[in-house]
């Protein structure tokens, strides 16, 4: 029998203003709404998630941490902003070696030049962007999907 899988989805800076922030590029929904999405789907998916937002680089470089410690499994993070300038999320990430999706709410290769590079996609399994908050759930069951037929190996 398979273990259950232990997922983070960490999101970044000003993702708490969702719903309000620029609804043209981000939807509507909220930030808390998304997340009740990807529990209720965690739930049917049979995995455990942990759902973390922080405004500050140092907060997301400890939370990854720690996720290492306490044997997550896999990470579906937004870095927000940090896609384009966190040399230290995508050196945390590296360190702990944890498997990760990159996601997207808005396409970022449609929007400014400077938002279509992303420190993190070479190191990532996988991203999902321009899908809105489907993005996430998408992930979700992308990230799923793919340790569960590691586990199978």
């Amino acid at each position: 029998m398979m273990k259950q899988l232990h997922i983070l989805v960490l999101n970044g800076p000003n993702l708490n203003l969702l719903g309000t922030r620029e609804p043209g590029h981000y939807g509507a929904e909220t930030l808390a709404e998304i997340n009740q999405k990807l529990v209720s789907l965690a739930d049917t998916l049979g995995v455990e998630l942990t759902t973390l937002q922080s405004n500050h680089e140092g907060e997301l470089v400890e939370y990854i941490q720690k996720a290492g410690q306490d044997s997550v499994d896999g990470i579906v993070i937004n870095p927000a902003a940090y896609t384009h300038t966190s040399v230290a999320l995508r050196d945390a990430l590296l360190a702990t070696r944890i498997p990760f999706v990159e996601v997207h709410l808005s396409n970022i290769h449609k929007r400014e030049e400077f938002r279509h590079h992303s420190l993190l996609v070479d190191a990532a399994i996988g991203t999902v962007a321009g899908f809105g908050p489907s993005s996430y759930t998408m992930a979700l069951r992308g990230i799923v999907e793919q340790l569960q037929y590691k586990q199978g190996e």
